[in-house]
């Protein structure tokens, strides 16, 4: 093995580029393997683990008090298919007044419990201790890390409601609530609902879980079911934007495997076939076929190794501010969402694995070859295959170098076929990442106006800032006299009690020209009446809600039955929009916390600034920035990965040049020495790729617009229209055309003026 080593070894010091080529393709696809692997476990994994270790609730039930009592609801706990249940809780709602520890105004619910054990939903107790007595609250905390210990002892003033003083934290994977107090306090504060969580002996499906609680739930009185929340919709709520990142990953990752085993292939069938002799003298000197093609794997093993490594420790690094940007937003409670060491382990054994798995089938090209044949064969052997194909173009009008250049695939097809594909997939990632841009930018500019948004904050005591001195409507006239002022659009917001087990939302109530600077509603259409709302994809997966669905929001005793009328492009995964006269009836009292004012496309906008600075001291314009951290991370991603995987391309398109251009050494002196100049060399050379070029980048512009659309479609934080996914025009698609030939010539230049400087006296020496 010492003497196959060395051999190897030799073989990496010959062939510099290939062993970069290999290190390069092979570190690309280890970082977005690693990334599509992180966001598939995370997606699921963590939650699941986290959701059994607290034995979590497959179902949380809230029951009107006033329909049915605690007896016969604690009976259902003895029906079929009830492998555990715990309750029943009383459950009430008290307001928040003002910002309030990292909470906003609005409902809280809080549920009754003597402690934080039973046999469902287990509480993990992060800090203080449990509530034991009278005005003591427990705070759930709904992100992982941990709370900060000042916020003990702080207390809240609820209207209606006796002071409450934060005594601990914890966390509940199933949010059976926002608080948690003794139950005495919990029936202090006149709830209107009990609360019961189950688990089922068989819950693997949705449809099979509903069943469950239709039976549960069965001869109670009508109406007594308030709400229901499935562990299948927390588990969405969990993975709904880290899902929406995985078809990108994972077709990025495919893309780089698949490269990797193109150039793989492409590079050991080179050095086979450029080798033969190479081949010949190892085996005359009593290397056995196997031998021989340890040689050629080991070459390869030490480019992939390094890349692999290099690749994993990348991937690492990045894949802890990934997962961050796709989690933001998310309660992940006591789920770890950071990459598991077995994600490691697969990309470090298994990338190698593919890829020397990938480079046996060409090996074996060199244990079949007897040695008398390969030392007799020089460099390469001879072939033919080209000949029939040149003399028909001799016959043309072409040049003698473009009919030359444009026969040269031909002698070597599957060389030229896998420097194609090559070609192709880096065309693909052009014409992918292209087209993602359009989108995201198309996305960014919705609502901007071709003047500029302001988007004026209102200073609050609780935010350390200057309260206005003007009254919300006097505020917005002066806006609205601003000089190249054109829309008005005001947002109240509370947070109120979602209907359901627990479940809190944050409500946007917008009046004036909402229509005119929002976001697009992608399905259905903008909320017009007090019961009608809209929400993101996000919020709709998180709640399991969809188009057309119908739920209740509460808040300080109030109701508001509200129909889900449209879903907007992206929206903010915690909170839904509603119209102004919703917000009469749910939070009277919410006052505007900020104005988008859009201006007109002439109007001065530093001006407009200063005008409205003027108006209140209170008033905090600032420029609207379109974009947001997920779609730059996105863009900038595949922006990245395409650069890299062009260039690999480019260098694969390299590497076949130059195993040409040293097979046919004797043939380039002959043509010098018949009278071509170093420039027709170049020409030649370069024609040979750029037809292939051609073909390879018109065959990855559908595959590309393909991929894009399948990324736009699947793309679950951002809904797109229509009109964002059209992005391709004539233009375009004709420069992406050419995308393929600019990567064949540009990895072919460098091999082909080698070629020309190439002297006649030195090729025939070497003969």
């Amino acid at each position: 093995m010492s003497a196959v080593w060395s051999a190897s070894r030799a073989a990496v010091k010959r062939r510099r580029v290939q062993t970069f080529v290999i290190g390069l393709v092979v570190l690309c696809s280890s970082v977005t393997v690693l990334l599509a692997l992180s966001l598939l476990s995370a997606a699921s994994g963590p939650f699941d683990r986290a959701f059994a270790q607290q034995r979590g609730a497959h179902a949380a039930v809230a029951f009107d008090s006033a329909k049915v009592s605690d007896e016969r609801l604690g009976a259902t706990a003895r029906r079929p298919g009830v492998e555990a249940a715990a309750g029943p809780f009383a459950q009430a709602v008290v307001t928040i007044p003002e910002d309030w520890l990292w909470m906003g105004p609005g409902a809280l619910t809080v549920v009754g419990r003597a402690d934080p054990a039973g046999p469902v939903d287990r509480l993990e107790l992060l800090t203080g201790r449990w509530a034991t007595g009278p005005g003591e609250l427990v705070l759930n905390w709904p992100v992982g890390g941990g709370p900060n210990p000042e916020w003990l002892g702080r207390e809240l003033r609820s209207p209606g409601a006796p002071p409450l003083t934060v005594v601990g934290f914890a966390v509940s994977m199933s949010k059976s609530a926002n608080a948690w107090v003794t139950p005495e306090q919990a029936r202090a504060l006149h709830p209107a609902s009990a609360q019961m969580l189950y688990r089922f002996t068989e819950a693997g499906s949705e449809e099979r879980l509903r069943d469950d609680v239709d039976r549960v739930t069965a001869g109670l009185p009508a109406g007594a079911v308030t709400g229901t929340q499935d562990h299948f919709t927390l588990k969405r709520a969990f993975s709904a934007q880290a899902e929406g990142y995985l078809p990108f990953m994972t077709l990025f990752g495919v893309l780089g495997l698949l490269v990797s085993v193109l150039i793989v292939g492409n590079v050991v069938s080179g050095a086979v076939v450029s080798g033969y002799r190479h081949i010949g003298v190892l085996k005359a000197i009593g290397f056995t076929p196997n031998q021989v093609v340890a040689v050629y794997l080991a070459m390869l093993s030490v480019p992939t190794v390094l890349g692999t490594v290099l690749g994993t420790l990348v991937g690492a690094l990045i894949s802890r501010p990934v997962l961050g940007i796709a989690f933001s937003g998310i309660e992940t409670g006591t789920a770890s969402v950071e990459a598991g060491p077995w994600l490691f382990a697969v990309c470090l054994l298994g990338l190698p694995a593919l890829v020397l798995l990938t480079a046996l089938v060409p090996a074996l090209r060199a244990h079949r070859l007897p040695a008398a044949r390969a030392i007799s064969a020089g460099s390469a052997p001879g072939t033919r295959r080209g000949l029939r194909v040149q003399r028909r173009l001799s016959g043309t009008r072409l040049p003698r170098a473009l009919s030359l250049g444009m026969g040269q695939p031909f002698a070597r097809p599957g060389r030229a076929l896998l420097t194609m594909a090559a070609v192709a997939l880096g065309v693909t990632t052009v014409t992918l990442t292209t087209g993602l841009t359009g989108t995201v930018l198309a996305y960014g500019e919705t609502g901007k106006g071709e003047g500029g948004t302001l988007q004026v904050g209102v200073g609050s005591e609780a935010g350390g800032q200057t309260p206005p001195v003007l009254g919300d409507a006097e505020i917005e006239r002066r806006l609205r006299a601003v000089p190249g002022v054109a829309t008005v659009t005001a947002r109240a917001f509370t947070k109120a009690s979602l209907a359901g087990a627990g479940g809190t939302v944050f409500v946007d109530f917008y009046r004036g020209d909402r229509a005119d600077s929002a976001e697009p509603v992608v399905r259905g259409h903008r909320p017009t009446g007090p019961g009608e709302v809209a929400a993101g994809p996000s919020f709709l997966a998180q709640h399991g809600l969809a188009v057309g669905d119908r739920t209740t929001l509460q808040l300080e005793g109030r109701r508001l039955h509200v129909t889900f009328v449209g879903m907007l492009a992206q929206g903010n995964a915690q909170a839904l929009e509603a119209t102004w006269r919703a917000r009469d009836l749910l939070a009277p009292r919410a006052e505007p916390i900020e104005y988008l004012v859009r201006l007109a496309p002439a109007a001065d906008a530093k001006a407009a600034r200063t005008a409205v600075a003027a108006i209140d001291p209170g008033l905090h314009p600032e420029p609207r920035e379109p974009g947001n951290a997920a779609t730059t991370t996105v863009v900038g991603f595949a922006t990245v990965f395409t650069v890299l995987l062009s260039a690999v391309a480019a260098l694969g398109v390299f590497n076949t040049v130059l195993l040409n251009t040293r097979e046919r050494r004797r043939d380039l002196g002959m043509l010098k020495s018949i009278g071509m100049t170093p420039r027709q060399v170049v020409l030649m050379t370069v024609t040979s790729v750029a037809g292939p070029g051609l073909v390879a980048g018109l065959a990855g512009i559908p595959l590309g617009i393909a991929a894009h659309r399948l990324l736009v479609d699947h793309v679950g934080f951002i809904a797109f229209p229509e009109s964002m996914k059209d992005v391709y025009h004539l233009p375009q698609l004709a420069a992406l055309a050419l995308a393929g030939v600019a990567i064949a010539v540009l990895g072919a230049l460098l091999p082909a003026r080698s070629a020309a400087r190439l002297t006649i006296a030195k090729v025939l020496h070497n003969e």
